[in-house]
């Protein structure tokens, strides 16, 4: 199971001056090569002992201040992330060969973003973010469907549905973004930007 990579030459005069407008580059050429949900990442978290997880999630927004998903803050990534704010992001791009890394250190977004985002749900999500609560032991799936009808019950469609106390946005403000272009003969283009006293610049790394 190997695969030749072929693809143009990344160098760093053609980056952009940070990292954030990099990723909205690469970002758009994923989504227009039709990668399968190029908002996709794995987030990897570890308790203070160390001890890592990891999952996939769906980054739902980006800027100049970071990466924005969605979670129950008592999930295992919620707990171990107020435990332990250090992250890494993997956007997993296969199809064009391409992935982004991220570091960084994650915090809670406010209440008002996070309902403002709740409120552009589809409304069997909204009911689903209650239904759920990620990541602790149930006893069946009937039980998550019993749950889900009584909210469903509770809040017909139309119906305005409260933000989950347990539930919002978290922001990872990253410290050092990786572009990884696969190569030929595994001699990838790895440019990483690493933020020094407030500035941002690119080092190449060995594939």
């Amino acid at each position: 199971m190997r695969k030749q990579y072929r693809s143009h030459l990344v160098d760093e005069e053609s980056l952009a001056e940070e990292p954030m407008g990099q990723f909205a580059r690469w970002f758009r050429d994923a989504a227009e090569a039709n990668v399968f949900e190029p908002n996709a990442m794995v987030v990897a978290t570890a308790t203070p002992e160390g001890r890592p997880s990891s999952r996939t999630v769906l980054l739902k927004q980006f800027d100049a201040h970071g990466f924005v998903f969605y979670t129950n803050y008592d999930s295992r990534k919620g707990r171990e992330l107020a435990a332990n704010p250090f992250v890494s992001l993997l956007f997993p791009w296969h199809p064009i060969a391409r992935q982004v890394i991220v570091t960084g250190t994650a915090s809670r977004v406010g209440r008002d973003e996070t309902a403002a985002y709740f409120r552009s749900r589809p409304h069997g999500s909204k009911l689903g973010a209650w239904a759920s609560d990620q990541s602790t032991v149930i006893a069946s799936r009937a039980e998550l469907d019993r749950r889900y009808a009584e909210l469903e019950a509770r809040y017909p469609e139309g119906e305005q549905v409260p933000v989950p106390p347990q539930w919002g946005g978290i922001r990872v403000v990253p410290d050092a973004v990786e572009f990884w272009q696969g190569h030929e003969n595994r001699l990838h283009d790895r440019l990483r930007y690493v933020l020094e006293d407030g500035k941002w610049h690119v080092e190449r790394l060995c594939p």
